[in-house]
């Protein structure tokens, strides 16, 4: 049995098995964009290889990446709370291999097995809080007081 890591490690075995079975593989070739900012966010991915950089878009600039996200990961949250839109873009750097799940196939799954749904909602808000906390991380880093330690 392989490791389970990231959103599928935080489930247990038979609730990861049981998501596992909605997903689909699928590739992204390098430089591919897999959805743009304010788009509707209806589907997820789990990062097998590869790695993608989540931007942001900031009006009179370029994009602005914002975290690289790899193996075992989740690669979007925004399909889990309504409105349902991105909250961010992604491109990938590297070719890119991945589990695909269906957003409102996920979520009716939740809402057949509330144990599982209540997992999920514990797995992905611990994702959202540490990237979170490494973006403030980097903006202090970018923009705090230098030479203060």
């Amino acid at each position: 049995m392989r490791a389970r890591t990231g959103l599928l490690g935080s489930l247990s075995p038979d609730q990861a098995e049981r998501l596992q079975q909605l997903g689909k593989e699928v590739f992204f070739p390098s430089g591919d964009r897999i959805f743009e900012e304010g788009q509707k966010a209806d589907r997820f991915w789990i990062i097998r290889t590869g790695s993608v950089t989540l931007e942001q878009h900031v009006p009179g600039r370029s994009n602005q990446a914002v975290e690289t996200i790899g193996h075992g990961e989740l690669l979007g949250w925004s399909w889990f709370f309504p409105p349902y839109n991105w909250h961010l873009s992604a491109e990938t750097d590297s070719p890119v291999r991945a589990l695909q799940f269906d957003a409102a196939e996920v979520r009716e799954l939740c809402e057949a097995d509330h144990e599982l749904g209540y997992n999920l909602a514990l797995a992905v808000g611990e994702i959202i809080s540490h990237r979170l906390q490494r973006t403030r991380t980097r903006l202090v880093d970018l923009y705090g007081p230098r030479g203060l330690a």
